[in-house]
């Protein structure tokens, strides 16, 4: 008997969890998941919204930013080769065989060995690239 109390509290505990969250379900979540993701809006006539966005859009990232959320992950541990955050030496090395900061940009653009180009920040501007390498590289 004990066995069978053992069995059937697993499965009574899911469905009460479930009731729990069905329950919690209410119009305004539904509202919520089902509201639009966009706005079309036709050249001329007014459009809620895209003032905001404007704004959002011509923010330029700071370095750290970019460095934080693209270039931290290889350049800090130094993955396949990348050179680390902060080592001045490597990054020299790189810098001179390329040309300047200007070198190690092109580089980072069009991409190198496993690194993707722009170093998968793809609307990463010029200068938010080359602000990431001069932070990182101390050049």
């Amino acid at each position: 008997m004990n066995l069978i109390k053992k069995m059937l509290v697993a499965p009574a505990t899911v469905l009460a969890l479930w009731a729990v969250t069905a329950q919690a379900t209410t119009d305004e979540a539904i509202a919520e998941r089902l509201k639009p993701v966009g706005e079309v809006c036709i050249q001329g006539q007014e459009c809620k919204g895209v003032g905001a966005v404007a704004v959002a859009a011509g923010a330029a990232r700071t370095a750290d930013d970019v460095i934080a959320k693209y270039c931290g992950a290889c350049h800090t541990p130094g993955i396949l080769g990348a050179p680390k955050i902060g080592d001045a030496a490597a990054w020299k090395a790189r810098a001179d065989a390329k040309g300047g900061i200007d070198g190690i940009l092109a580089t980072a653009i069009s991409g190198i060995n496993a690194m993707p180009p722009k170093g998968t920040c793809a609307d990463c501007s010029d200068d938010e690239l080359r602000a990431a390498i001069q932070k990182m590289s101390g050049l």
